[in-house]
C-alpha cells in the first residue's frame, strides 16, 4: 500500500495511453499529460511503460510507503525520502514506513511517481486513469486526498537510471512542434495569421489544467468574415472531432487540448501538437512559461516520435 499524507494541489492516478479508442463515444483518453516522464519512471522500476502511477501537479506531495520496493520520480520537483533528497530520473529503494515527499521546483510543472508493481486500482473502461472532467477512473473517480490507501501490484523490480544526455530538458520558454490543422490557412486563417502563430511568443494562462492550456488572446485577421451557419465569429465551425493536442481557437483565445479535454466542438483547429512534443505541454507552468510553435512536416513528426521512443528502451538506460 501507498498511504497519501499530503496530495498537493492535484495528484491523480494515471496510466498510458489511457482510454484509447473511446473518442467516438465522446471521451478523451485521460492518461499523463507528460507521457515521456511518466513512461520513463515506470521503465526505471521494472514496470511496463504504461503501468498506473501518480501525476503530481506542481511537484508538491507526500506519501508513506507500506511496502518494500523501488520507486522513481521523473519530471519537475524536488523529491526526498525521509527528508533526504533523492535524484530524479533514477530508481530508488524504499522500505515500509519510508516517507516519500516532494516540493515544487521549476522549470517544469508536473512530477511523476512510479512504484514497482504499479498502482493497482480497478480499471474503468479499460484504464486506471482518472478523467477529471468525467469523474471516472483513478480512485473513486477523483483526485487523491489525505488518508487514501493505494494498493500496489506484484513487483518486477529493476533499478535503472536515465543517462544525463537523454534526460528531457525543461525551460520557461518552450518550442513546441506542430503540424497544420484542418482549419489552418488559407480558408480560415490568413497566411499572415499563420506566420504570426508560428513566430509569436505565447504566454501560458494561469487557468490552464488537464483539460487544456490556454494562451494569451490574439486578434487574428481571419480569411473570412464569420463562421457562416456555424456562428457569427470566424473561429466558429460546425461541430467536429478534436484531436488530442489540437490547438483550437475560441474567439481570440488559442487553447492546446489536454487529455481530459472535450472530444468535439465548434471551434477551429488550426494546428495539432505532434506526439513527440505532447510531453512538453505537460510541463508548461501556468502563469509563467511561454511557448513558440514550430511547424514540422508529417515526416519530421514521425522521426521525432521515433527518437522519443528510443529513450524508453531499457538498453539505452544505465543499471544501478
Amino acid at each position: 500500500m501507498l498511504e497519501i499524507i499530503e496530495p498537493g494541489p492535484q495528484t491523480t492516478i494515471q496510466d498510458y495511453p489511457g482510454r484509447a479508442g473511446l473518442q467516438w463515444r465522446g471521451l478523451f483518453p485521460a492518461g499523463p499529460v507528460d507521457h515521456l516522464a511518466f513512461r520513463l519512471a515506470n521503465v526505471l522500476v521494472g514496470n511496463e511503460p504504461g503501468a498506473a502511477g501518480l501525476e503530481i501537479a506542481m511537484g508538491r506531495f507526500a506519501a508513506r510507503a507500506r511496502f518494500a520496493g523501488v520507486v522513481a520520480f521523473c519530471g519537475a520537483g524536488s523529491p526526498a525520502v525521509n527528508g533526504a533528497a533523492v535524484p530524479r530520473w533514477e530508481a530508488v529503494e524504499v522500505s515500509p514506513g519510508d516517507v516519500l515527499a516532494s516540493t515544487a521546483a521549476g522549470p517544469g510543472f508536473r512530477l511523476y511517481l512510479a512504484v514497482s508493481g504499479g498502482i493497482d486500482v480497478p480499471p474503468v473502461l479499460g484504464s486506471r486513469s482518472l478523467h477529471t472532467m468525467g469523474g471516472i477512473g483513478g480512485l473513486d473517480g477523483r483526485a487523491l486526498i489525505r488518508g487514501d490507501l493505494l494498493p500496489v501490484g506484484p513487483a518486477r523490480e529493476r533499478r535503472l537510471r536515465v543517462p544525463q544526455s537523454l534526460r528531457p530538458v525543461y525551460h520557461h520558454d518552450w518550442e513546441i512542434e506542430v503540424v497544420r490543422g484542418p482549419q489552418a490557412d488559407p480558408e480560415f486563417l490568413t497566411a499572415a495569421d499563420w506566420r504570426e502563430f508560428t513566430s509569436a511568443r505565447w504566454r501560458v494562462n494561469l487557468n490552464s489544467d488537464r483539460l487544456g492550456v490556454l494562451l494569451n488572446p490574439h486578434d487574428f485577421g481571419w480569411a473570412r468574415e464569420d463562421g457562416g451557419l456555424a456562428g457569427d465569429h470566424p473561429s466558429n465551425v460546425l461541430d467536429a472531432s478534436y484531436p488530442l493536442g489540437g490547438v483550437i481557437v475560441n474567439g481570440d483565445v488559442p487553447t492546446i487540448l489536454g487529455p481530459d479535454g472535450p472530444s468535439s466542438g465548434g471551434f477551429t483547429v488550426i494546428a495539432t501538437v505532434v506526439h513527440a512534443a505532447l510531453w512538453k505541454v505537460g510541463q508548461l507552468r501556468p502563469g509563467q512559461d511561454t511557448v513558440r510553435f514550430r511547424e514540422v512536416s508529417p515526416e519530421e513528426a514521425d522521426s521525432l516520435a521515433a527518437h522519443t521512443e528510443f529513450v524508453l528502451e531499457p538498453a539505452q538506460l544505465e543499471r544501478i
